[in-house]
């Protein structure tokens, strides 16, 4: 293992911590497939903000803070949608279809400054792993509007994370197995335009989750490798290296041959990250980052050389 930076561990008995969100106040709320989010305060304290009752187990993987402190969250379950968690534990669904058909299996979910929503589907396979594979691209992204909700980009090979940058011209969007980080255009009606490439990756990178910082950079996270990478000025940095080569190895062999499966991305051996996906800047001087993985049970942390941008939930208070 090599690294630039140094990270430590935060929290503890988490459960799935795929997303990360951080708050001006210093908590941070993080996925918890138990059916909702664990809340670590600024003292280190943990508490859990789950769903009181329902029908089916709710399994988060986006979370967004809304404006009135209730939570959107993108259902990776069986079946899909986006539903909007209470502070008082009460479910409700969003969006359960588009264009007349259900919602397959939800990655992940964002507000921008404009109060639009904006909503990622990695693939329509199912199971969603056939999709792991070179040449799929049936992922998409859905807006909702004051027009209601649409399909506004379509054919991405794996959507992961999206969202859009500080300047709010442009919608970025990770496209996990075609291993490269695009951008629309948003055009004035809301809907985006044409796809361009800003970097494509290479061997061991496949990239999740990415955050803009304050220097016109774009920290990107990597399953598989567990890099962290940042890009500026078109140059791509490696911030943190937890990878083990044996199993990048083998994960890259079974990709190539279009066989990769739910193993590959299970724990990895001599690790401590498990599949790093996401990160979020926070801390009084935004320079905290804080990075969540699939199969680990806390998040991590360490002292960015850069500040990120405040996300747009950054004011909002946790009940």
């Amino acid at each position: 293992m090599s690294s630039t930076i140094s990270f430590e561990a935060l929290g503890h008995d988490l459960a799935r911590p795929e997303c990360v969100l951080a708050t001006a106040a210093g908590d941070l709320l993080v996925s918890d497939w138990r059916g909702g989010v664990t809340v670590i305060g600024q003292d280190g304290s943990q508490r859990r903000w789950l769903a009181e009752s329902s029908s089916f187990d709710l399994r988060p993987n986006g979370v967004a803070l809304t404006d009135d402190g209730s939570l959107l969250i993108a259902h990776l379950g069986e079946s899909g949608g986006v539903y909007r968690l209470r502070p008082d534990g009460a479910l409700a669904p969003v969006l359960l279809e588009v264009d007349n058909a259900p919602l397959p299996p939800t990655n992940f979910v964002t507000i921008d400054a404009s109060g639009r929503t904006w909503i990622s589907v990695s693939t329509r396979h199912h199971p969603r792993q056939l999709a792991w594979r070179r040449g799929v691209a049936d992922g998409f992204i859905v807006l909702i509007d004051r027009k209601g909700a649409r399909i506004v980009a379509d054919g991405l090979a794996y959507t992961n994370e999206i969202r859009v940058d500080p300047s709010g011209r442009w919608l970025y969007a990770v496209e996990t197995f075609g291993r490269r980080l695009s951008r629309f255009p948003i055009l004035p009606n809301g809907d985006l335009g044409d796809a361009e490439t800003v970097i494509e990756f290479g061997h061991g990178c496949f990239p999740d989750g990415f955050e803009f910082d304050s220097n016109a950079g774009i920290w990107v996270t990597s399953l598989v490798s567990n890099r962290l990478l940042r890009l500026h000025a078109d140059r791509l940095e490696t911030v943190i290296d937890d990878g083990s080569a044996a199993h990048t190895k083998a994960v890259e062999e079974a990709f190539s041959a279009g066989a990769m499966s739910r193993e590959h991305l299970g724990p990895i051996p001599g690790t401590k990250m498990q599949h790093l996906t996401s990160i979020a800047f926070g801390g009084a001087d935004l320079r905290t980052g804080y990075l969540g993985c699939l199969h680990a049970t806390c998040v991590y942390r360490f002292r960015a050389p850069v500040a990120g941008v405040a996300p747009i939930h950054w004011n909002v208070t946790i009940p």
